[in-house]
């Protein structure tokens, strides 16, 4: 769960007041924001995930069935806090974050859920490197499983550290499509160059490599070779969520079997319209009203 308040130019000092435009609670992160972006835009969704045993978990399940997601997969933790995060947006759009992780270090996926799990078309990965007792191997058995069932996997990260390509190396191979920020990949990396940072992971296995570029749109490489899908004109209010969107999208244009330029093109609609809000779900209604957008948004160079 996000808390979100907006303009916030300062924390006061002391015990003081403050008065601010907008306060929001959402379900987010790269896994909850996206599910529910997906269902948004007109996907049958279901989540895996771990909540706690408090006021913020019934939160999260009833936000989730609100918009359809199934939840038969969300797992209650007796005796933890669900994971939750503090965002103070600035007047810019900026958000320094204060997370509790909660939960999330208890997430793990049962064996018996995979056939269930990998009858869906689409598997999106999103958290690893917050989830302590589902990061590395358990992590590699299950993309591994889905991949067995003919799903077709997308992978975002968060927050990575010195030890994340370690822990997500062995996971790669079974990705099709990769989707970190471009900042993220090159801190994986290594490397400087666009091209030279996705050859070091699609060396590594990985289908696609997608990576959202901040105002810049986003990055494609695969065999077909290198290109970049540029952002659209927006009055950016909050960038929480944007890139959670953008993988929610991009699943929506590769089931409607549009071409990969094109899904990136939605994607980075749904990504746009999201930071014309406060929120991580904010700006998107529906998947007619996200097309009409893409269709007509102002595209911006650079």
């Amino acid at each position: 769960m996000d808390i979100q308040g907006r303009p916030i130019e300062r924390i006061p000092e002391g015990g003081n007041l403050e008065l601010i435009e907008e306060i929001r609670l959402t379900v987010a992160g790269t896994a909850a924001g996206t599910v529910i972006d997906m269902a948004k835009l007109g996907l049958d969704a279901m989540v895996v995930c771990a909540v706690g045993d408090d006021e913020k978990a019934d939160f999260i399940i009833h936000t989730f069935e609100k918009f359809g997601v199934d939840t038969r997969h969300a797992k209650r933790i007796k005796g933890v806090s669900s994971s939750a995060t503090i965002l103070a947006i600035r007047p810019n759009g900026d958000r320094p974050a204060m997370h509790v992780l909660g939960s999330s270090q208890h997430f793990m996926v049962d064996e018996s859920a995979y056939d269930d799990i990998g009858a869906c078309t689409y598997i999106h990965m999103g958290g690893n490197g917050l989830l302590k007792s589902f990061d590395g191997e358990p992590t590699v058995r299950f993309l591994k499983a889905m991949k067995e069932r003919g799903c077709i996997i997308t992978y975002d990260l968060i927050g990575p550290s010195d030890q994340t390509m370690d822990m997500i190396r062995d996971c790669l191979m079974y990705v099709d499509y990769f989707m970190p920020s471009m900042e993220e990949a090159e801190f994986l990396s290594g490397r400087k160059d666009p091209k030279d940072i996705a050859d070091f992971f699609l060396d590594l296995g990985v289908g696609t490599c997608i990576f959202k570029w901040g105002s810049k749109g986003s990055f494609i490489a695969n065999k077909d070779g290198y290109r970049r899908v540029p952002a659209f004109k927006v009055n950016v209010v909050d960038t929480t969520g944007c890139g959670d969107a953008y993988c929610g999208g991009f699943i929506r244009g590769l089931k409607e079997g549009w071409p990969i330029e094109d899904a990136c093109r939605f994607a980075t609609a749904a990504s746009g319209l999201v930071a014309t809000g406060l929120g991580s779900d904010a700006g998107i209604v529906d998947f007619a009203s996200t097309v009409e957008f893409m269709e007509n948004a102002e595209v911006l160079e650079g």
